[in-house]
């Protein structure tokens, strides 16, 4: 079996993300407490979430639109400016919060890009993350960057074919079961999930029992090896 091409996913395999979102939620709870308890607030920031993924997309930019919108919400318009300026400031917090890789992760990708054609392929707002990968310091490293509204079946099609020999001789590695994982082997290719402690709930999903090219890994750390060894089949 030959593999050509890998997939890395970017927040919260190559560097910390979730974290600072349940951070900011818990900062923005705090902010309307007087309002509702921290259920019914958590409730209706995750449904104007759901709600505006379509019209903003992913990333801090359009989760700072959907806070101050919530806020609208709980408080029947009559929220202060100063929970909104709290608001846009927990937003640009972070937006430009340092960006550090995650254990091993500069390692296994400088081992992998010397064997195969590396892709970046994230969602999110797209001058963030050229922002988060620039900060990296890990950019060099990748043969191409795809940032992506959503993470589908045709998504991995078009990107494997683009960037590589097709998705059946690619991986595609990453936290997310719902979008690193299940289109991936969808479309065909290998998946190797990098599970990190916190998982969004829109991004959950049940793993693929007996699925021959699927596998979860303990660390990024372990995923060169097990490429090389799928690719020696």
């Amino acid at each position: 079996m030959t593999v050509t091409t890998v997939g890395i996913d970017a927040d919260d395999t190559l560097w910390h993300c979730e974290s600072l979102f349940r951070l900011t939620h818990q900062r923005f709870v705090g902010l309307l407490a007087e309002h509702g308890d921290e259920a019914r607030i958590e409730a209706q920031l995750a449904a104007t979430e759901k709600r505006n993924l379509r019209i903003y997309g992913y990333g801090a930019k359009g989760f700072t639109l959907s806070m101050i919108e919530t806020a609208l919400e709980l408080t029947d318009g009559a929220v202060s400016t100063r929970v909104i300026r709290e608001i846009l400031a927990a937003g640009r917090e972070m937006l430009t919060e340092p960006v550090e890789p995650l254990p091993g992760v500069e390692h296994a990708l400088a081992t992998l890009s010397e064997r195969y054609r590396l892709v970046l392929i994230t969602k999110g707002d797209l001058l963030h993350q050229e922002q988060k990968l620039a900060a990296s310091g890990l950019g060099d490293l990748f043969a191409a960057v795809e940032i992506v509204s959503e993470k589908d079946a045709d998504t991995y099609r078009r990107v494997f074919e683009r960037h590589g020999t097709g998705a059946d001789q690619a991986v595609m590695a990453g936290n997310s079961m719902r979008s690193d994982i299940l289109p991936a082997l969808e479309a065909g290719a290998w998946g190797a999930l990098i599970p990190y402690p916190l998982v969004w709930a829109h991004e959950a999903a049940q793993a693929p029992v007996g699925h021959e090219r699927y596998v979860e890994l303990g660390a990024i750390a372990e995923l060169p090896a097990w490429v090389d060894r799928v690719a020696a089949l």
